[in-house]
């Protein structure tokens, strides 16, 4: 397909610091666009994550010499502007379809300042393992537990402060389909990058 453009509510603002994989930033902070992907397996809920982070103006277009669609926004946040990602889903950093080999593609090479890693609260031990590979690929990641209000609905509970201290990453728990947990998860991400920075 050819590139679109379609229209969302309204301007949604994010935040961040250059902390990419290996490379260190060329422009000061807050003086370039800072970038920002989501990844996880299907169905975590990760588009309804960057409908809320992203404003009005986003494009759907198809990743370089492939047919694999990638979503990208822009949101800002204390007067820092984010390129917003929304990857194909993907169970591991070793491909076997085309949409992981796009996501892993983009990752490895697009050098991202921060990467969320969106995991459904009902299954997360088997969704911890792509966790672990972004993580030795020296991915600079944040964990969303996201869909926590099912999770607690079938009395699953998850000790994010535990789990944090475990991952050594920052760890949040949201609702994003209520949009709950959506601040919380921005102002990790400030502090995140902050610390990277420092």
């Amino acid at each position: 397909m050819g590139r679109k453009q379609k229209e969302t509510k309204k301007p949604v603002k994010f935040l961040n610091k250059r902390s990419s994989v290996k490379n260190e930033p060329s422009q000061p902070f807050k003086q370039r666009k800072m970038k920002l992907v989501l990844v996880g397996t299907p169905n975590v809920g990760k588009s309804v994550l960057f409908n809320l982070l992203t404003g009005s103006y986003v494009t759907v277009s198809n990743y370089p010499g492939t047919t694999v669609e990638v979503t990208r926004g822009t949101a800002k946040y204390n007067q820092q502007t984010y390129e917003v990602i929304d990857t194909p889903g993907m169970y591991s950093l070793l491909p076997i379809t085309e949409e992981e080999r796009v996501t892993r593609t983009l990752l490895l090479q697009e050098k991202p300042d921060v990467v969320i890693h969106v995991v459904d609260a009902k299954n997360i031990e088997r969704m911890l393992p792509l966790t672990l590979q972004l993580l030795e690929a020296g991915l600079p990641v944040i964990l969303d537990v996201n869909m926590m209000d099912e999770a607690e609905a079938i009395g699953r509970k998850i000790d994010l402060d535990k789990l944090s201290s475990i991952l050594e990453i920052p760890v949040v728990g949201t609702a994003a389909a209520l949009n709950r947990g959506i601040e919380q998860l921005k102002r990790a991400v400030m502090e995140y990058v902050k610390k990277r920075v420092a």
